[in-house]
């Protein structure tokens, strides 16, 4: 009886949402408007229940695998993962793979629409325990063929980012970032962490994924803390500390937030001497609003969340307003498009795969469940040349993670390059490491040119 009523309401839910708004339609504004460093904005159309359109997770067929772009191939890795959310390559060429979900969150999503989204939560595949795991994948001679595959960590608390720096090997878990010490080529460790830094967590702790990246000397690192809401409406109390990257001094063990206003930081990576992130954005606003982004981070800049989206422009559902922090608002620098949910971000830097993807940022776009036609579900790639901002029209690099019925395949998260150069993607929907490689093998280090628009 309960699981019918959850079913009826998720298709109320959804009805009413589509009845209510006319930009669930497909928009007719083509990609090269809605994404790209100067994003056409659609007008804000407030929702009291946001659009469901989910693609139900079902993982892939036996056999089956994304499509990749042409010039390059794509197989798995590793199969049979536990909700494989993120990486991270050792020295050695190890890699490291975060098996994780949402921990307990008693004070998030309560009343009916919490119930009925976390429904949806789970129908899109986003419903299982944490494994709270890293497990170690080897593949020592590089023929794409893991040899050895052990439990590196357990125990951990809904881990997410990892960075090796010395022989400290740091974790971030889902309130705070602990440390083992790490001798090179053990496949596992067993010690107790030590806690190194608290994150923001808490009983709603909304946004739970919590990532870290390490400066160029290994001094510091910087940590992703994502908004305990969609746009403030539980108080800003709760948000402190929160939607921000913080930068933590390892020595002295101070912290300090290094940039706010980012609704839902997640993936980072250093490119031209600067820090990048892509953020996912708010939501009931519409199909088109608001565009998820990428952008390089500047110490101090508030990027707008909740007041404001994309620079100056004012979300009304926010009382009280804050003028003054809408007006030193900064603009990110590059629309991917409306609930594409970029979550994985890697620099092509140590990479081996042609021209174009040799020189600029892969991004894992996990996929949207609240937009009308879906967008996301894909892994794309921006070229950036390390100086100027990137302008060109995002290219996909894999694709086919939902089939022609509407059902999900598998779904990216974390991106990041291995030892020899090949794009590895986590897929936590698929349960899937997939390494995408040169169809031919070659390394070919030219300079990347301008893509031209693909259809997303």
């Amino acid at each position: 009886m309960q699981r019918r009523i959850l079913t009826a309401s998720i298709a109320l839910l959804s009805s009413c949402s589509l009845l209510s708004q006319p930009n669930t339609l497909p928009n007719t504004q083509p990609p090269a408007q809605t994404i790209g460093p100067n994003p056409v904005l659609a007008k804000p159309n407030k929702q009291l229940i946001p659009t469901v359109h989910i693609a139900p997770a079902k993982g892939w067929p036996d056999g089956a695998r994304p499509i990749a772009a042409a010039g390059l191939s794509v197989v798995p890795l590793a199969t049979g993962l536990d909700h494989p959310r993120w990486l991270y390559v050792l020295p050695n060429g190890d890699v490291l793979v975060a098996e994780s979900n949402a921990p307990p969150k008693p004070d998030d999503g309560k009343g009916i629409k919490g119930t009925v989204m976390r429904m949806v939560m789970k129908r899109a595949g986003a419903g299982v325990p944490s494994a709270n795991r890293i497990t170690l994948l080897r593949d020592a001679d590089g023929d794409g063929m893991v040899e050895v595959r052990t439990t590196f960590l357990q125990g951990l608390n809904s881990p997410f980012g990892m960075v090796l720096i010395g022989n400290n090997f740091y974790v971030a878990n889902s309130d705070a970032i602990v440390r083992f010490a790490y001798t090179p080529g053990q496949t596992q460790i067993t010690d107790a962490p030590t806690k190194v830094f608290d994150l923001p967590g808490g009983p709603i702790n909304h946004h739970w994924t919590k990532n870290i990246i390490a400066s160029a000397d290994g001094s510091k690192l910087y940590a992703t803390v994502g908004s305990n809401s969609n746009v403030a409406e539980n108080g800003m109390l709760v948000e402190e500390g929160r939607a921000a990257i913080w930068e933590f001094d390892i020595a002295s063990g101070k912290g300090r937030i290094f940039a706010t206003g980012l609704r839902n930081p997640n993936g980072m990576a250093w490119g031209g001497g600067k820090l990048w992130t892509v953020v996912n954005e708010r939501d009931e606003l519409g199909n088109d609003l608001v565009p998820d982004y990428l952008t390089s981070v500047n110490d101090g800049a508030f990027y707008g969340w909740p007041y404001s989206y994309y620079g100056p422009n004012v979300d009304v559902r926010v009382q009280p307003p804050a003028p003054e922090l809408v007006a030193r608002a900064v603009k990110p620098d590059y629309s991917l498009g409306s609930h594409v949910a970029p979550l994985g971000l890697a620099s092509s830097e140590g990479g081996a795969l042609p021209a174009p993807f040799n020189a600029g940022f892969f991004i894992g776009q996990h996929g949207s469940w609240n937009r009308k036609p879906r967008s996301g579900y894909n892994v794309v790639f921006v070229p950036y040349d390390g100086k100027s901002m990137p302008t060109a029209q995002p290219v996909v690099v894999l694709g086919g993670f939902v089939n022609d019925k509407g059902d999900a395949y598998g779904r990216p998260v974390g991106v990041a390059i291995d030892k020899r150069g090949a794009l590895l993607v986590a897929d936590d929907v698929g349960n899937v490491i997939w390494r995408v490689t040169s169809a031919t093998g070659a390394v070919q280090p030219a300079p990347a040119k301008p893509a031209s628009p693909a259809s997303r």
